[in-house]
């Protein structure tokens, strides 16, 4: 399986990035938020889910890993593809998607291209005690072009030690966000 994919950003196109590792260059869809931050020549680190299936080959990317792990959670709903994973994912950062669920905020999922009430609904209903506690409540506002996205390093930390994306949530809430991220991890830790 691959896992993440680190190279050379040499074409953006579409929804999809073109990243060369070694004179392999390796096709991955992204979301939008990720799309408008990566740069044409920077060296890129994206977080890989390799789509494997009898007429199709996919590989899907994003920038950090607690926006993979919830698009992991997304695909594993009823009805919802990675297509559909990916268009909910391009509605604003990681963290505010994961916050419109833990909301049950049916309408801001809804709004992605292709994601209608029924499954933003079933989004909603699957998730909803999966994705951890609401960080803040009331309606996501959807992601504005030419924002950068944001990423919790502390979140992928937790993740990447082996926490679920609930419990890495569970864990960060309640500590200063303005805390620098080794200390936000200690804490973390610590409060377990």
């Amino acid at each position: 399986m691959i896992s993440h994919i680190k190279g050379t950003l040499e074409e953006k196109f579409g929804n999809s990035v073109i990243i060369d590792v070694h004179g392999v260059g390796y096709e991955l869809t992204v979301t939008a938020p990720d799309f408008e931050s990566l740069n044409l020549g920077d060296e890129v680190k994206l977080y890989a889910y390799h789509k494997l299936s009898e007429t199709d080959e996919s590989l899907y990317g994003f920038t950090s890993l607690a926006a993979k792990k919830l698009f992991e959670l997304l695909i594993s709903v009823n009805g919802v593809g990675p297509k559909a994973a990916i268009s909910i994912l391009s509605l604003a950062s990681p963290e505010e998607v994961r916050n419109a669920i833990a909301n049950a905020d049916s309408a801001f999922v809804s709004k992605a291209p292709g994601v209608g009430k029924k499954s933003a609904e079933r989004v909603i209903v699957d998730l909803r005690d999966k994705v951890g506690l609401p960080t803040h409540y009331g309606a996501t506002e959807a992601h504005v072009p030419g924002a950068k996205p944001e990423s919790d390093e502390a979140l992928d930390a937790l993740i990447s030690l082996g926490f679920p994306l609930k419990e890495a949530t569970a864990a960060l809430d309640g500590i200063d966000a303005a805390l620098p991220v080794d200390e936000r991890i200690r804490l973390a830790l610590k409060n377990r």
